[in-house]
């Protein structure tokens, strides 16, 4: 029996470290960056050219309002540029984005499909601007966002900024999913206070020309922008008033599979650049990486040990029967979030609903990634 409580032990704070003990540790760390915006700059002289880079795969329905939501941005037109890049498009999107072309947007046609990450790097070489802003067709950027990134980028030691993401339902409020994303931007801020962010919102993020030398095509571009910044000595931070927002999916069966993939790209991301993980090379940022990647992606693995050993050792302790019934009463919430959408509008049940789907499909994800699956081409998600 002792060790069903030793298992118990280790799952236990396994499954709620990523989540709940890393936070603490970073709030008990020494905060050595501060990279608040005193005052946006005001000279159109002094602005930064940006180059506005959209990586579109059949986006005939959506590519239309995405250009003019940039182009009605209160950002300069003669500092900026808009380049699409479109990867190997077979619809409307091409033609679409030409009748643009008046007014200084540039379609970057990418024949061959090989992936967000290869199309963008073809608009990196086309991009004249020392600051490069990286949008998906469905996030909507606000008219301000990019004089914030803008006088946010006219601090020397950042490397990359973040927006935070908001997702919105078709009335415009924020969506099931808003106390998670409330919370993992909150964690960035965190991370980013201390040393720098682990990864970037992939939807919307700007860094610094210099930062994309060793842009790599087989790594997620918000985990390898991130990873570039620390190792040419950077920052990446997020900031609360550059906001991206994009439609909740209405398919749950799309919104499962994208985070599926999104897990399995993080896997892979890992796989590939296996020496984030030493601690001598990256110091802290190894440290943030495995708290905030490695160990959320054996929370499921925890969850399952840490029911097995309680369910086996309940009889011993009342504090583990506490435990026992308390993920009992978890899961039971959980699935009658799942049995009923209607049941999901009470936060008592959204909570552990939404927190189980994203934990079955990382379960889902490692399982596939140790089978050998991999994720190369880009298929946006159908809002």
């Amino acid at each position: 029996m002792q060790f069903e409580i030793f298992i118990l032990a280790i799952s236990l704070i396994g499954a709620i470290y990523s989540y709940f003990l890393y936070p603490l540790i970073l709030l008990a760390l020494p905060k050595k960056n501060s990279f608040e915006v005193s005052s946006l700059i005001t000279n159109e002289n002094e602005l930064p050219f940006l180059s506005l880079i959209i990586t579109a795969y059949n986006e005939e329905s959506l590519i239309k309002e995405k250009i003019r939501n940039i182009i009605e941005s209160d950002y300069p037109e003669h500092k900026r540029e808009i380049l699409v890049a479109s990867d190997g498009s077979t619809d409307n999107t091409n033609p679409y984005v030409n009748e643009f072309s008046a007014q200084g947007v540039r379609l970057i046609e990418v024949k061959e499909r090989k992936g967000k990450e290869n199309a963008q790097l073809a608009a990196i070489k086309e991009a004249h601007g020392d600051i490069l802003v990286f949008s998906d067709v469905a996030t909507q950027i606000p008219k301000e966002a990019l004089k914030f990134i803008a006088a946010t980028f006219d601090n020397k030691k950042i490397g990359a900024l973040s927006s935070e993401d908001r997702f919105i339902t078709e009335n415009g409020k924020i969506a099931g999913e808003g106390a998670y994303v409330k919370y993992e931007m909150w964690l960035r801020r965190l991370e980013a206070s201390v040393n720098s962010l682990v990864g970037l919102s992939g939807s919307f993020f700007a860094c610094r020309k210099s930062i994309c030398n060793n842009w790599d095509i087989n790594v997620p571009s918000d985990f390898n922008t991130a990873l570039n910044c620390v190792s040419q000595g950077f920052v990446a931070i997020s900031h609360p008033k550059v906001l991206g927002f994009y439609p909740n999916i209405k398919d749950e069966s799309k919104e499962y599979q994208r985070k599926l993939r999104t897990v399995i790209r993080g896997m892979a991301a890992i796989a590939e650049k296996p020496s984030v993980l030493n601690p001598f090379k990256f110091g802290l940022f190894t440290f943030e990486v495995f708290s905030h990647k490695i160990m959320r992606w054996l929370v499921p693995w925890f969850q399952l040990a840490l029911l097995i050993s309680s369910a086996i050792a309940w009889q011993t302790h009342i504090l583990i029967a506490i435990i026992l019934a308390g993920q009992i009463a978890f899961y039971l919430l959980a699935t009658i979030g799942w049995l009923s959408k209607t049941a999901r509008s009470n936060s008592l049940i959204k909570l552990p609903f939404f927190f189980m789907q994203v934990n079955i499909a990382i379960a889902h994800a490692g399982i596939q990634f140790l089978s050998g699956k991999r994720i190369t081409v880009w298929e946006p998600s159908k809002r």
